[in-house]
């Protein structure tokens, strides 16, 4: 009794819903032979929203394995992910055509000027796109880079498909197109290895001893935390200047992206209290004036 009950309220509801489908789809609106009703609406708008949903999860689901895959490098890592991307856009794009029932022949009229429309406006954007495919797949740069471009220098942060962002030492952020870093000349700090060589010029009174002064440069740059042991630094006596024995030391680090300007301070800090403590001397200019004729009236300097 009950097992008839329960195929009753079934097919209730069965019919139910064919009657709103049928409701539905009485609604529509005919342009020429072409008919859209309220039901083919809502299938369209049902079928983007679950494809979309599937996207999102299937993309986040690639993404969580290739992160946790070793045999990536980040520059690999990256690439899978965005050709993963785009084979998942466009199979969810045909299943959705698919789904929806639309008939892509019945557009076959304005797909030739309609692609020439697109080709057109998104020219750079393809092109930005598979330059950042080709970037990926060299390797010429990759997240974590330290780069210079132009008058941009900072560390990679992201490759996106339309353009490269760029962190700078202010906290700034620069998107630099994908074209650009295949036509431009690109300085990569860290592209075969991270060790950056940094020069820190030192100027000295001629009456400094030379010796005692190499000695100081080298302490005072070995103590610098984020200088390595390994290059070591090196000091040269550069020249012999109108004011100063110049000299110049060279210093090797592997984190350019934390900054070069700090490294040659805090060595130049230690530098200046080391010479506060010995007695050496850093010279300014000094001009001597010799006086050939006085104005009459002037008395003559002693």
């Amino acid at each position: 009794m009950a097992q008839n009950k329960a195929e009753e309220i079934a097919e209730e509801a069965v019919d139910t819903t064919v009657r709103l489908f049928d409701n539905l789809d009485e609604i529509a609106i005919a342009v020429g032979t072409y008919r859209i009703s309220l039901l083919d609406v809502l299938t369209i708008i049902v079928t983007i929203v679950l494809l979309y949903v599937v996207t999102r999860a299937a993309l986040w689901t690639i993404k969580r394995v290739i992160k946790r895959t070793s045999r990536f490098d980040p520059a690999q890592g990256l690439l899978a992910e965005k050709i993963a991307a785009i084979l998942v856009v466009g199979l969810a794009f045909l299943v959705g055509i698919d789904l929806v029932g639309i008939d892509l022949s019945a557009l076959a009229v304005f797909s030739g000027a309609a692609g020439l429309a697109v080709g057109f406006g998104l020219q750079k954007t393809f092109g930005n796109l598979i330059a950042g495919i080709i970037l990926l797949m060299d390797r010429s740069v990759k997240p974590g880079d330290v780069i210079v471009v132009g008058d941009s220098f900072g560390a990679i942060s992201k490759i996106g498909t339309r353009a490269v962002s760029v962190i700078t030492r202010d906290g700034k952020e620069h998107l630099i197109p994908n074209e650009l870093l295949m036509t431009e000349p690109v300085e990569n700090w860290s592209y075969s290895s991270r060790n950056v060589r940094v020069q820190i010029p030192v100027g000295v009174s001629y009456a400094s001893d030379l010796e005692l002064v190499e000695e100081i440069l080298i302490e005072c740059t070995v103590a610098c935390d984020r200088v390595l042991k390994a290059p070591k630094p090196n000091v040269w006596l550069k020249e012999f200047g109108d004011n100063s024995v110049n000299f110049e030391i060279q210093a090797w680090i592997m984190d350019p992206e934390s900054g070069v300007g700090n490294v040659r301070s805090a060595v130049l800090k230690a530098i200046w209290w080391r010479f506060k403590e010995e007695g050496i001397e850093i010279p300014f200019p000094q001009r001597d004036v010799y006086i050939k004729t006085m104005p009459e009236g002037v008395a003559k300097p002693a």
